[in-house]
C-alpha cells in the first residue's frame, strides 16, 4: 500500500449542515475539498450513508475522501437523516425520505460555488445501494455513480430473503445491528453540548426493529419493488460502474446490471469480500481501486480522456483452484475480459447428475447442514469463508462427475434443474457446487437455494402437492473458477441449510430423479483471451491513515465456535461479527463495540431454530459516556414467526431509554 501526504492541490476539511426540502431537517457533512475550489470549481463526488463519518467509518472515509480532494474533487462525506450528527429520525433502510433527501444533497452540492454543477456518487454496500436508488430518481446534476457491493434486488438479493427464503443467518442478525446502530447518539461536538441529548431522546423514541417489517413482506410485494432498480432499468441515466467480489453475496448484480442497463456501464468482479478493493484485506489481490475511479471521474465529470471506455465492459477474475479455508491472503489467479453480457465466449454446458435409469434418491439432509456455509457477508476476517465441505457434502445427496480431463473454466451464474417430489407442501431445496480434489477435499465454488413455495414466482406462494413430480430450475451465485484435471465437478444437493435458510415448519424430504436433473455451467472458452492486451492495475494507494488506535479485546475470544450437544441433538454456532472492536480516535473518541449472534437447532426439529443478537456500544470523550445494550432473538411455531427484543440506552450512567418489543407475524412463504 502506497499512501501519500501530497496531491496535486492542497486540500481543506469543513463540516457544514445541508438543508431537506421538509425545510426543518438538516443533514450532517463533511466535505473535503482543495483549497482554491471558489475560485477553480471542481465536481463533487457523495458518499450518503447511515454508518457515522465521525466514528465509524472514519478511518475508511480518511483513505478516499481526501485522496479524491487531492485530486480535484469535493469529496462529500453525509450522515444519514436520523444518523451519526444528523437531525430526524431513522425508520427503516432505502426509504422515500432517505431518497428524496439524497436528491436534495446532490442538487445542493451542484449548487455550490466551488462546484461545477457536476456530481457523482459512490459507495459500498448500503452506500451502493442509495447511489443506484438515486440514479434511478435521475437528479440533474448526478451524471456518474460507482457502486461497489451493492444490489439492483432489495427482495431477491440482499440480506433478508434467498430464493424465496428466509435468510436466517443475516434477516436477524442485521436486524441487530441495525437497532443497535440507529440508537447510537450524535455527538456534542458536532450538533451542540445542548442539542445532542434531546436529538437522542427523538432518535430512541422512533424506534422500531426492522425485523418486524421485513418479516411482515415474504413474498417479493411493494415494500421490496421499492428501491429496486430492476424493476426499471431504464430509469438509470448516469453512467455507471459496478464493483462485485466472489466472496462477496451481491456480485450477481454487477452481471444483470451490465446486462439490462441501457445508461453507459461497466463491470469489474475480483476475488474480493465485502471490502473495497484497495484495502488489502483477505482475498485478494487489492487494486489501485481509488486511481481506478479516478479516471471514472475524470472522465464522465470532467470530460477528460482516460481510456475507460476502451476497457472490456467485464473485467473479472477466474480464481484458480485452492484447497479449502476459511481465508486466503491472496487468491490466485487472472484477470480476464468480455465485450459485452451475456459473453460470447461463455457458452452452457449441460451435464446430467446421473443416466436415464438411475433410481429416484431420497434428499433428508440434517437441519444442522449449513453450518459450513461460512459468513454471509465476509469481510475480511480468518473465518469468513467456507471450509472443508466434505461434511456438509455427507449430509447431502452428492452427484460427481468424472475426473475431469481438460481444465474447465466457468464465468456466470450455475443453474440447477431438478425433476422432485416434495413429501410436504412447503420445503426449500440447496445446491452446491464443488471442486472436489484427488485427496477427496472438497471446495465450495458456489450454492443457490430455492423455497420452492416461490418456484412459479417470488411474489407468490403457491404450496406443492405432494405426490407429484415437477420440473424445477434455479440460479447459482455467479462465479468465476477453474476446475482442473484430475478433480471432479460435485453437485451437493440438501433440504436443509441453517442458519443461512430458515426451515419451514415441518420435517420433509425430497425425491430426485437424477436421470431427469442436470447442472448447467456457464463454461468460458480458454482461447477467448488470445490478441487482447493483459487487464493492470496499479497497486493500491490511499491518503494517509487516520491514527486510530485499536485495541485488542480485553477478554480474547474466537470469531467462530460450533458446539454439539450429543444427549439433545442441539447444535450451537456462536459468531463474534468483528466488525472493528475498540478504538480511540485522534480527538479522543472513545468507541468500544462488542457484538455477538447465536444460531441454535437441533438435527431433527424444524421449530428448534433460534437465532440472536445482542450488541453493546460505548461512546465517550472526556466527561461524556454513553452506552447502548440490545438485544434481538427470533424463533418460530409452525404458525408464526416469533421476535423479541429490547434496549437500553444510557448517558452518563443515567438511563435515558428502556424499551422492549414481543411481535408476531404468521408465516406465509417462510
Amino acid at each position: 500500500m502506497k499512501y501519500r501526504e501530497t496531491f496535486p492541490r492542497k486540500v481543506r476539511t469543513e463540516d457544514v449542515w445541508i438543508p431537506t426540502r421538509d425545510g426543518q431537517t438538516r443533514l450532517h457533512a463533511r466535505i473535503w475539498r482543495p483549497t482554491d475550489a471558489e475560485t477553480a470549481p471542481v465536481p463533487a463526488l457523495l458518499e450518503y450513508l447511515p454508518y457515522r463519518k465521525s466514528d465509524w467509518t472514519a478511518p475508511r472515509d480518511a483513505q478516499r475522501h481526501p485522496w479524491y480532494a487531492g485530486h480535484g474533487y469535493a469529496s462529500v462525506r453525509v450522515d444519514l437523516r436520523g444518523s451519526g450528527d444528523s437531525e430526524g429520525v431513522m425508520l427503516d433502510e432505502y426509504t422515500a425520505t432517505e431518497l428524496a433527501d439524497g436528491v436534495d444533497v446532490v442538487n445542493w452540492l451542484a449548487e455550490q460555488p466551488w462546484c461545477t454543477g457536476k456530481v457523482g456518487m459512490f459507495g459500498i454496500s448500503w452506500g451502493g445501494f442509495n447511489s443506484l436508488q438515486i440514479a434511478a430518481l435521475r437528479p440533474a446534476p448526478l451524471k456518474a455513480i460507482v457502486t461497489v457491493c451493492s444490489t439492483d434486488d432489495r427482495y431477491d438479493n440482499d440480506v433478508h430473503y434467498t430464493g424465496g427464503a428466509v435468510l436466517g443467518i443475516d434477516m436477524l442478525a442485521w436486524a441487530g445491528t441495525m437497532l443497535a446502530f440507529t440508537a447510537r447518539p450524535p455527538h456534542p461536538t458536532s450538533v451542540g453540548e445542548d442539542r445532542w441529548l434531546p436529538m437522542w431522546r427523538e432518535r430512541l423514541d422512533a424506534l422500531e426493529p426492522y425485523l418486524h417489517t421485513w418479516l411482515a413482506h415474504q413474498e417479493r410485494d411493494d415494500y421490496w419493488r421499492h428501491g429496486s432498480v430492476c424493476e426499471d432499468y431504464g430509469a438509470i441515466e448516469a453512467a455507471v460502474l459496478a464493483v462485485g467480489g466472489w466472496a462477496d453475496p451481491y456480485r450477481d448484480t454487477v452481471l444483470r446490471l451490465l446486462e439490462h442497463l441501457d445508461a453507459p456501464v461497466r463491470g469489474l468482479i475480483g476475488p474480493w469480500s465485502h471490502q473495497y478493493p484497495d484495502r488489502g484485506l483477505p482475498p485478494g489481490p487489492a487494486i489501485g481501486f481509488l486511481q481506478e475511479t479516478l479516471r471514472w471521474w475524470d472522465h464522465w465529470l470532467k470530460d477528460e480522456p482516460t481510456g475507460v471506455l476502451d476497457e472490456p465492459p467485464l473485467r473479472a477474475w477466474i480464481n484458480d483452484p485452492v484447497p479449502p479455508a476459511t481465508s486466503y491472503a491472496t487468491m490466485p489467479g487472472r484477470w480476464v475480459g468480455e465485450d459485452g453480457w451475456p459473453s460470447p465466449t461463455v457458452m452452457w454446458d449441460e451435464r446430467p447428475l446421473g443416466g436415464p435409469a438411475d433410481e429416484p434418491v431420497i434428499v433428508r439432509s440434517p437441519l444442522h447442514t449449513g453450518l459450513d456455509a461460512g459468513r454471509f457477508f465476509p469481510f475480511g476476517n480468518a473465518t469468513d469463508l467456507p471450509p472443508d465441505q466434505r461434511e456438509e457434502d455427507g449430509r447431502s445427496v452428492c452427484f460427481d462427475s468424472s475426473p475431469l480431463t481438460d481444465r474447465v473454466e466457468i464465468l456466470g451464474r450455475p443453474r440447477v434443474r431438478l425433476r422432485l417430489d416434495s413429501a410436504t407442501r412447503r420445503a426449500h431445496v440447496i445446491a452446491r457446487v464443488c471442486d472436489v480434489a484427488p485427496d477427496g477435499s472438497s471446495t465450495l465454488v458456489t450454492r443457490g437455494v430455492l423455497n420452492l413455495l416461490s418456484r412459479e414466482g417470488r411474489d407468490k406462494a403457491v404450496e406443492w402437492e405432494p405426490g407429484r413430480e415437477e420440473d424445477v430450475e434455479f440460479e447459482l451465485n455467479a462465479t468465476g473458477y477453474a476446475f482442473p484435471p484430475g478433480h471432479r465437478v460435485r453437485v451437493a444437493v440438501s433440504d436443509a441449510y441453517w442458519p443461512w435458510v430458515w426451515p419451514h415448519g415441518e420435517r420433509g424430504r425430497l425425491t430426485v430423479r437424477p436421470g431427469d436433473s442436470a447442472l448447467l455451467l456457464p463454461v468460458r472458452d480458454p482461447g477467448a483471451d488470445a490478441g487482447r492486451p493483459p487487464i493492470v492495475f496499479e497497486e493500491p494507494e490511499q491518503a494517509a491513515p487516520l491514527a486510530v488506535t485499536v485495541d485488542p479485546p480485553a477478554e480474547p475470544r474466537p470469531e467462530r465456535t460450533l458446539t454439539h450437544d450429543v444427549a439433545t441433538g442441539e447444535w450451537v454456532l456462536d459468531v463474534d461479527p468483528n466488525y472493528g472492536g475498540s478504538r480511540t480516535y485522534p480527538d479522543g473518541l472513545r468507541y468500544e463495540e462488542s457484538a455477538r449472534e447465536t444460531y441454535r437447532i437441533r438435527s431433527d426439529d424444524p421449530l428448534s431454530a433460534v437465532a440472536s443478537s445482542r450488541w453493546t456500544i460505548r461512546l465517550r470523550r472526556g466527561a461524556w459516556h454513553t452506552e447502548v445494550v440490545t438485544a434481538v432473538e427470533l424463533r418460530a411455531t409452525a404458525e408464526e414467526f416469533i421476535m423479541d427484543s429490547s434496549i437500553e440506552a444510557r448517558a452518563n450512567g443515567e438511563t435515558v431509554a428502556t424499551r422492549a418489543w414481543h411481535h408476531t407475524t404468521p408465516r406465509t412463504s417462510a
